[in-house]
Parts: structure tokens; C-alpha cells; sequence
């Protein structure tokens, strides 16, 4: 078995595998059987992103479960929870959009037990695992984009809305390592010519659907910081940036006035 996991490790790290050791006690614990793991080991070294291949992504101490083409949740989006976690008061009313596998609003769900939790997702793919991954929540998934599937009879109640949208340029998104551009679903990293253009929908979209006092909370990178706070602010919302140097992650909160 030593010498199995020594050529296993030595495998990963000739495919690039930064991580190599860890990876390769990830694969043989998740592994029933050697056929098993030699197939999770092959599709390691073909490039497939590590949490396909094990089927979850760990996520602010949470085990998500992800697949093919999934998004999958970043370390640094633990910042738009804390953000989100901290400007929300109890039995809160809230919606999750571009929700992806439902990481944030799983995490949500136990920080701050809310009323009503809601997520949205355009990737049919994407759903499943979201409904998933939230079905001890009670939450309510809904495919389809942004605010659009939303019960009508939320509109001006929530108090939060919280969204870790694609925000990558069109451009740079041939730039991202290959485990997300060649596996990840375009629709979830693709945020326009400049990488605004959902965030600006959710924006105005958000001044509608929060009550008075309600927050927006999204993730955005530090060079895009600033023209999204103009974005929201032209809406009418009130915005503060957030920041972690630590985790690299930048956060918007944005509040509609009283």
C-alpha cells in the first residue's frame, strides 16, 4: 500500500499536482476498491478538478457535494458569508442567486437559521446538485435566472439577497487555470466585457426585492470594486466593501435605505 500510494503521489506530481500527497490520501480514501481508484486517478491526471473527481468540495468547514461541469466554491467566498452572516438579523427572509451547487446558502442556513431560504440557478446541471445539497435545509430551489423565478410575493420582503455571480471578463476567462475554464460551466464564470454585466442585473434587480433595510451582499474582485459600488449606488442602494487579505477576497454589502 506504501508503495502504491508513493507511485500514486509521484503520478500526481508529474501532472502538475501541487498537492500531491494530499490528493493522493483524498483519492484512496475515496476509493471502494483499486479499480476505483485508479479510475478517480486517471481522471486526477487528465486535469479534472480534484472535488469532481471526489464528488464534494469542502466549503466553510462543509463537505458540498459538486460534479462535472459544477462550480465549484472557492475558499475566498467564505468572506461573502461572513459579510452576509453579519449585516442579517435573525428569521431573515433570504435568496441566494447564481447559487451553483448551493454552498453559500447551506452555510447560510446554519448560521442563520432564516425564515425562508431561496436559491436560483440558469445550469439545470448546477440545480440538481443544489437541491441536493439543500434539501436539509427546507430551502426551495428554483432554475431559472436571477430574480425571475422568484414568487412574486417576495418582491420588497427580503432581507437579504446574496449572490456569488460570475464576475471573470469575457476576455480573461481564457486566462483561468484549465480546471475551471475546460470544467466548469461558462454561464458561472463569464461576467461580461468587463465582468459587471450580472452583478449590475442583480443590483437593480436587488432595490426591488429587499424590504427597506435589506441588504445585498456579492463577491467582486478588488479592481472592480469601485465601479460596482457605482453600479449600486445609481440603483439607490447604499454600498460598503469588504475586505480580506488573507482569504484574497473582496465583498460588496449594500443596503436599501429605510
Amino acid at each position: 500500500m506504501h508503495t502504491g500510494r508513493a507511485a500514486l503521489v509521484a503520478r500526481l506530481r508529474a501532472a502538475g499536482c501541487v498537492y500531491a500527497e494530499d490528493e493522493a490520501d483524498l483519492l484512496v480514501a475515496g476509493a471502494g476498491t483499486a479499480g476505483e481508484l485508479t479510475r478517480l486517478a486517471e481522471r486526477r491526471v487528465a486535469g479534472e478538478p480534484l472535488e469532481h473527481v471526489l464528488g464534494w468540495a469542502e466549503f466553510c468547514g462543509r463537505r458540498i457535494a459538486v460534479g462535472p461541469g459544477v462550480f465549484v466554491p472557492r475558499a475566498r467566498t467564505g468572506l461573502l458569508v461572513d459579510a452576509a452572516a453579519a449585516v442579517t438579523g435573525p428569521a431573515a427572509a433570504v435568496v441566494e442567486l447564481c447559487c451553483g451547487s448551493g454552498a453559500i446558502s447551506a452555510v447560510l442556513a446554519e448560521r442563520i437559521a432564516p425564515r425562508w431560504l431561496a436559491a436560483t440557478e440558469v445550469d439545470p446541471v448546477a440545480v440538481g446538485y443544489a437541491r441536493r445539497n439543500l434539501a436539509a435545509c427546507r430551502a426551495e430551489v428554483f432554475p431559472g435566472d436571477l430574480f425571475a423565478p422568484l414568487p412574486q410575493r417576495w418582491r420588497g420582503r427580503l432581507d437579504l439577497v446574496v449572490a456569488n455571480a460570475p464576475y471573470v471578463p469575457t476576455d480573461a476567462v481564457a486566462l483561468m487555470p484549465a480546471e475551471a475554464r475546460l470544467h466548469e460551466a461558462l454561464v458561472a464564470l463569464d461576467g461580461g466585457p468587463d465582468g459587471l454585466a450580472v452583478l449590475r442585473r442583480v443590483a437593480e434587480g436587488a432595490a426591488g426585492w429587499l424590504r427597506p433595510g435589506g441588504h445585498l451582499v456579492v463577491e467582486v474582485s478588488e479592481a472592480q470594486s469601485v465601479a460596482l459600488c457605482t453600479a449600486v449606488s445609481v440603483v439607490g442602494l447604499v454600498p460598503v466593501v469588504v475586505r480580506d487579505e488573507a482569504r484574497d477576497a473582496v465583498a460588496v454589502t449594500a443596503r436599501r435605505p429605510a
